[in-house]
């Protein structure tokens, strides 16, 4: 049980580090980020909760209490990523919305510009 427990809490370790990286400012531009990338997160998310839900305290080894330090650390880096992420997603929803609208606004002037020809 614990030695799955350890290989479990491994691979959630390495996929949130891979996730993390990925949505890092300088790594990917905001246009990449797919709801993909955050579902995983959270599926991963959901199988340490099971994971751990399920380890006892007898089945405490130290390279079990090394993964669940890790996974600590990722969830705490993951706390301190998400606002600044979650800003950038803003700005680029805006931005992109401010496209949209200049857009339609020179799609109705070719339409105006058309009728008077």
């Amino acid at each position: 049980m614990a030695g799955d427990a350890v290989e479990t809490l491994r691979q959630v370790n390495d996929r949130l580090r891979l996730a993390r990286g990925s949505l890092r400012p300088e790594r990917r531009h905001c246009s990449t980020i797919k709801p993909g990338d955050f579902s995983d997160i959270v599926s991963q998310l959901l199988r340490a909760e099971e994971c751990l839900g399920q380890c006892t305290s007898s089945a405490r080894t130290p390279a079990l209490e090394k993964e669940k330090l890790d996974y600590r650390c990722n969830l705490e880096n993951l706390r301190r990523s998400l606002p600044d992420l979650h800003v950038r997603l803003l700005a680029h929803k805006a931005q992109v919305e401010r496209a949209k609208e200049e857009l339609a606004a020179k799609a109705a002037w070719i339409r105006a510009q058309a009728k008077t020809l």
